[in-house]
Parts: structure tokens; C-alpha cells; sequence
């Protein structure tokens, strides 16, 4: 298949401002969807991405270089990062030091995408919830936001015949306005919730939102990973994306990423953009 060049990407893209005018100019990659060009050619794959026709990017790492070095190739294609991914551990070994990468890469947000404990629990819950509000304390001061990124582990009920989940705890116990969220609908979808009522349920902590979708009749079962054949082309799967957009804009989500896992990404990040410029909501 041949790539599409920078101009038909670009139209595509604007043509999604017909759906949502506020959409198009808040819908970037998160850069985790060309890994396989970046872990052997950052140029490589930060030329893919411009060519795509995106201009605001996610980052998940600089893959070897400095900062520095990497924003100047982010300049150089005139690409914007908006959020930067960090590990738990990396802030809780240096919080500093993230928030100055952070401010190197140019970035608006720090988020945190993954959690070490291997169960989250409402102990777990109640303890990372006290980090990510100093966490959103500190980067807020460093004129920076924060983030939190589930995987779909942490919608298990609390044990106790509780209704509530360890997800439903954490929220409850961040402060507003200092620890918000990226809803990552596939994940979400993953673990047997649906993503419109959880952006309903907690309208305006939903501040950013990784478009992805799952394969129609693939296993719901929360765990932290799924096969590759699962993650799909962004409207040929079981997500209402109408549905979903509508619900996203209702809760207040700033910036919509699309992150790519399947086999094909190069191939299948087109078809997920011509899906999305089709969309009437």
C-alpha cells in the first residue's frame, strides 16, 4: 500500500472540522503508534508522522536522544507535543526532572500511562491517589498539568459487595483542577465499561482521550493486555464512535489522539482518519 502523502492526510483532516470545528485542531498521533520506526529511526518516524499529516503529537519517550535534541526534530517538522507519557516510577524517582523534560519538549501535560502495582485495589487506590495529588501539586507549580492514563485493571469492583470501583475511589480522592484523566477507549471498552457513561459520569476530569477501537466479538476481560488481532482500524470495530465523540466533547476532553496498536499501523492510522472525517454527531 502505498502512503498517503501529507496533502491527503491534511484534507482528511480537515474535513473532520465539519463534524466538530473544535476537533481538527485537537486531534494529534500519540507517537507510540510508529514504535517499531522509532526504536531504529526517530527521523524516520517523526517523518512518518508529518507526512501522515499530523502536527500535534503524544510522546512515549525520546528513544535515545536528549530532550532537546528530539524537541529540535519536533520543530523542525513543525510538530507540537501536547502531552508526554512518563513511567510512576520515573516521577516518583524524579519528579523534577520530568517536569523539566517535560517543559523541553514543549509539552502541556505529564502522563503518567501505567501503574507498577500488580493489583489496584481500593488500599491501592487511596495511596496513588495521595501521590498523583502531590504529583499534580508540583507540576502544576512548574506550570505544567498531570495526568492519569487507565488500563481498564482498575475498574474492578472493590471487594465488600461495593459498587464502586478502585477507579471510582481514585477519582473521588484527586483533586479537581490538579489530577485528570486520559480516557483510552479501548481499554476502557476492554474491561466491560462503557466509555460515554464514564465520561458522563465524571464530566471535566476527562481532559484528554486516545481514539482507538476494539475488535467487534473480541474478549472482555480487563486484564492488562490484549492480542494484537483486538486493536483495530478506529471505526471497524464494536466502539460507538458518534456516540462516544459527543459524550467526550459533553465532558470537557481538550485533545483526542489516535494511538494506533495493530499489526499494520501505516496502513491503518489512513483508514481511521478517512473513518473519522466521515462521522456525523
Amino acid at each position: 500500500m502505498h502512503r498517503p502523502t501529507k496533502l491527503l492526510l491534511l484534507a482528511l483532516l480537515t474535513g473532520f472540522a465539519g463534524c466538530t470545528p473544535k476537533l481538527t485542531d485537537r486531534l494529534g498521533l500519540q507517537l507510540w503508534s510508529l514504535r517499531d520506526e522509532f526504536k531504529t529511526n526517530v527521523v524516520k518516524g517523526l517523518d512518518e508522522t508529518q507526512a501522515l499529516g499530523f502536527t500535534l503529537v503524544e510522546t512515549a519517550g525520546t528513544y535515545g536522544l536528549k530532550p532537546a535534541e528530539f524537541r529540535a526534530q519536533l520543530d523542525a517538522r513543525h510538530l507540537k507535543a501536547v502531552g508526554a507519557h512518563f513511567g510512576y516510577d520515573l516521577l516518583e524517582k524524579d519528579l523534577p526532572g520530568v517536569a523539566a523534560e517535560a517543559r523541553v519538549l514543549g509539552a502541556e501535560y505529564v502522563v503518567v500511562p501505567w501503574l507498577p502495582q500488580p493489583e489496584f485495589d481500593a488500599a491501592t487506590a487511596r495511596a496513588v491517589a495521595a501521590v498523583f495529588n502531590r504529583w499534580g501539586h508540583a507540576l502544576q507549580a512548574a506550570g505544567l498539568k498531570f495526568a492519569f492514563h487507565p488500563h481498564g485493571y482498575e475498574f474492578h469492583p472493590v471487594p465488600g459487595g461495593h459498587s464502586e470501583t478502585a477507579f471510582d475511589l481514585l477519582v473521588a480522592l484527586t483533586e479537581p483542577g490538579v489530577v485528570s484523566f486520559e480516557m483510552d477507549v479501548f481499554w476502557v471498552a476492554h474491561a466491560g465499561v462503557d466509555p460515554v457513561a464514564l465520561l458522563a459520569k465524571y464530566p471535566d476530569r476527562w481532559t484528554l482521550l486516545h481514539v482507538k477501537d476494539l475488535r467487534t466479538g473480541a474478549a472482555i476481560t480487563g486484564t492488562r493486555g490484549a492480542p494484537p488481532e483486538d486493536h483495530v482500524a478506529v471505526g471497524t470495530g464494536q466502539l460507538d464512535w458518534p456516540g462516544l465523540l459527543r459524550a467526550a466533547k459533553a465532558a470537557g476532553v481538550k485533545y483526542y489522539f489516535i494511538e494506533d496498536e495493530t499489526v499494520a499501523p501505516l496502513q491503518n492510522i489512513p483508514v481511521s482518519v478517512r473513518y473519522l472525517k466521515s462521522l456525523k454527531f
